[in-house]
């Protein structure tokens, strides 16, 4: 008897221990890439104290390394009608909205595939009419060949996870959800980004053209002055001609500049999810304001920020997961299964003595053959952890280039705009200087051509610098991924 008890307890021991393991690796979050940085700590970009009366263009910046980022990053830039749009484009974006459902949907499934865990339980009633025919039986039963028979039955199904199949399955859907809440996060970011970029555009598109028509009220005034000059025989056809030509250049520069003005008025109603008849704020340099610091996270810290790197994190985990369970088909599988119920004639009688009936019964399946399918399909999900593998590594190192890149525009964009702000000012001198020689007949007329266009050209340079340098801030941004660990719209369950 005690023999046959300790047997009974080990078989127990052991099923309850092969219960608690899952076939397959597992998976470890991966480490920071060693030796990797890109940005010398605590550098100032070119420029001089914000609020000196300078203006935009001799903003300095000061990277901060490991300086958190918001969530609301965009506030930064101190403008209260971007706030407005991109609140109200998290509001209406279907993009945003697609993405957040297939999040749902994810995490739907995972709740759903936790469900093989447990016993599955269903219930069956079936009454039926019979007749039973003469040659099968010469007496009726109860004098009579009609009878009717009911029968109920409550099922009852169980298969052990006991390789850990299941639960390695939902693991795997456990990374898919992650996956989505990372392209989730992903979405918010690019949208929020190119909300900013396109509030920039637009500022620097009506600069520009204010800038343009400024400089053909300027050239027509000169050519209205050049005409007058001609009637009195002071000024020659030619300049009459090459004034009347440059004028003409710069009416031309205004077209494709006002395209771009009405494209991209309709890219922001695209991206708050309206139709292009819908109004649009309008945005001005001026009221968009460097960030005075610049968050610079170290390469520790980026990818755990970076919604791509997580997303490809999330896929490696995923297919690690299936790995295990390509490898627990392979393996025996039990299924318990039982019932339990009544059979009667009449429904009253179902629960009478000698009417009730039990079942119980145990299967193990191994598969022997099946053309190497299952031993495939291992192989495969082997290769596609590798590749999971080598792209989360690629992800890696494209998220260090691009903010590596990111750091060096800020840099160089800086110089840049220092550089084109002296040269719009020299040339707005020497435009001067050139008109009063011209008075004077100091110089031909050709030469003051050359300042106008030398100084236009300046202008419109001046103001895409401007714009360069805020749409670096914005690119940072996103580069460290945005600060999407501090949002709070996102359900505690589906956060995980």
């Amino acid at each position: 008897m005690v023999k046959v008890f300790n047997r009974r307890s080990l078989a127990l021991a052991c099923m309850l221990a092969l219960a608690g393991c899952a076939v397959g690796p597992d998976f470890h979050k991966p480490e920071a890439p060693a030796h990797a940085g890109y940005q010398p700590a605590g550098q100032t970009t070119a420029g001089t104290t914000a609020g000196d009366g300078q203006g935009l263009a001799a903003q300095a910046q000061q990277l901060v390394p490991g300086q958190d980022i918001p969530a609301q990053w965009w506030q930064l830039f101190h403008s209260p009608k971007l706030d407005a749009l991109i609140k109200r484009a998290l509001a209406q974006n279907p993009d945003l909205d697609a993405a957040q459902q297939s999040l749902k949907a994810a995490w739907e499934q995972v709740k759903a595939q936790q469900g093989s865990l447990f016993p599955q339980i269903s219930g069956n009633f079936n009454p039926t009419r019979n007749r039973t025919g003469n040659a099968l039986s010469p007496i009726p039963a109860n004098n009579t060949y009609l009878y009717n028979l009911h029968t109920a039955q409550v099922n009852v199904s169980y298969s052990p996870d006991i390789w850990g199949g299941s639960r390695r399955q939902i693991e795997s859907d456990k990374a898919q959800a992650e996956l989505q809440r990372f392209q989730l996060e992903a979405t918010y970011l690019t949208l929020t980004s190119n909300l900013v970029n396109a509030a920039i555009t637009q500022a620097s598109l009506r600069a520009q053209i204010a800038a343009t028509r400024e400089m053909v009220d300027s050239q027509q005034a000169v050519l209205d002055s050049y005409l007058r000059q001609q009637q009195l025989g002071q000024v020659s056809d030619a300049d009459v001609a090459a004034q009347r030509a440059l004028l003409g250049q710069s009416r031309a520069s205004l077209a494709p500049l006002q395209k771009a003005l009405a494209q991209q008025h309709d890219l922001i109603a695209a991206l708050c999810g309206d139709t292009p008849e819908q109004p649009t704020p309008d945005f001005d340099l001026a009221e968009l304001h460097l960030p005075e610091q610049l968050p610079v996270s170290l390469p520790a810290q980026l990818i755990t920020q970076r919604p791509d790197v997580r997303a490809a994190e999330a896929s490696w985990h995923s297919a690690s997961a299936l790995v295990g369970v390509a490898l627990a088909n392979r393996l025996p599988n039990l299924q318990i299964s039982g019932a339990y119920g009544g059979i009667s004639g009449g429904i009253g009688h179902m629960l009478a003595s000698g009417a009730g009936f039990w079942s119980i019964a145990g299967s193990l399946t191994q598969p022997l053959f099946d053309g190497g399918t299952l031993r495939h399909q291992e192989k495969a999900a082997r290769a596609q952890y590798a590749q999971a593998s080598a792209q989360y590594r690629s992800t890696v190192t494209s998220a260090l280039q691009n903010v590596a890149d990111t750091l060096q525009a800020i840099h160089y964009d800086a110089d840049a705009l220092l550089a084109n702000r002296d040269a719009e000012a020299a040339a707005a001198r020497s435009l001067q200087v050139a008109r009063a020689q011209y008075g004077l007949g100091d110089v031909a007329q050709t030469g003051v051509l050359a300042a106008e266009q030398t100084h236009a050209q300046a202008q419109l340079a001046l103001i895409q610098a401007q714009a360069a340098r805020l749409s670096d801030s914005t690119a940072l941004f996103q580069a460290l991924g945005g600060g999407w660990w501090h949002r709070q719209d996102v359900p505690a369950d589906e956060a995980r």
